[in-house]
């Protein structure tokens, strides 16, 4: 497999890793919070479409949900020309 293909994980440690030294973290859709809870979650990267949208949460809030709806990440490592992606999508498992 190249290292542009996409991957899938259900693993919390992995999920974070490759979040964060992205300089990502674990996002809400502001819309859609209830009662405290979170809603939709993302993962957010500072400076793109999300900053009026997402609101930051707590890893561990974001994986009480994670696993609550069953998703896995979706995500690619670097992209064609090396470089690393931030290419990632939560998907159901």
């Amino acid at each position: 497999m190249a290292k542009s293909d996409s991957k899938t994980t259900t693993d919390h440690n992995t999920i974070k890793e490759w979040v964060e030294s992205r300089g990502g973290f674990p996002a809400t859709v502001k819309s859609t919070k209830d009662n405290g809870e979170p809603g939709l979650l993302r993962i957010d990267f500072p400076g793109y479409s999300g900053e009026d949208s997402l609101e930051r949460i707590e890893w561990d809030d974001f994986f009480d949900k994670f696993e609550e709806s069953n998703l896995a990440l979706l995500y690619q490592e670097e992209l064609k020309s090396g470089e690393e992606s931030r290419f990632c999508k939560l998907v159901s498992r």
